[in-house]
């Protein structure tokens, strides 16, 4: 039985939620302050809209969140094989400069609830949300900007994401950032399409 799927219930983030549950910890002290707070502030400057989940038979506590917001990927500021790389799949008659996307702004598993692989259930939710036929617009790719720390990017690579960018001295150069220090996050991108043909895609 899937413990996200089957025992509970996506909601939009309210002030009345946040109440009414106990405090969210995800062991991250700037998400846990964006899910407690900062997440009205970028609703109410249209910069993103957060849902949390909740147990159907306990509402009590925020199991996981998440923060998408409209986004696009710009192929032309790719190196050449990644520009490649980013739209293989993409007929070539569609190809063009700008493809639509989803970004993941925050996402994070409330502490209580790990080990009961509720981050993997939430990706597959996500993914499966924007690919349904009642979606609203046309969205070809999530994108993150994940912490460049082990756990963060081995969840999105366990979970079919790419780094949009091969090196971090890449990276560096398309956000002018210059320097030795490692760069504090990693762009990364998933291609809809490998789920969008599965019988299983709708929610």
């Amino acid at each position: 039985m899937a413990f996200l799927t089957d025992r509970c219930a996506r909601v939009p983030l309210s002030p009345k939620i946040v109440a009414a549950c106990a405090p969210f910890s995800c062991g991250n002290k700037d998400l846990d302050e964006f899910f407690s707070a900062d997440y009205l502030d970028y609703a109410e400057q249209l910069m993103g809209k957060t849902y949390a989940f909740l147990e159907i038979e306990n509402p009590s506590e925020i199991v996981c969140a998440f923060t998408v917001s409209n986004a696009s990927i710009f192929t032309n500021h790719l190196p050449n094989a990644r520009r490649k790389r980013v739209g293989k799949d993409v007929p070539w008659q569609k190809r063009d400069m700008i493809y639509p996307a989803v970004l993941i702004g925050r996402l994070g598993v409330n502490r209580k609830f790990m080990r009961k692989h509720v981050g993997t259930e939430l990706m597959q939710s996500i993914k499966s949300w924007f690919v349904d036929e009642d979606n609203k617009t046309g969205c070809r790719y999530l994108v993150v900007d994940a912490y460049n720390e082990d756990i963060p990017i081995r969840y999105y690579r366990n979970n079919g994401f790419d780094f949009m960018f091969s090196t971090e001295e890449q990276e560096k150069q398309y956000r002018n950032i210059s320097g030795d220090s490692p760069l504090n996050t990693r762009l990364m991108f998933f291609d809809l399409m490998q789920i969008a043909a599965e019988p299983s895609a709708a929610i």
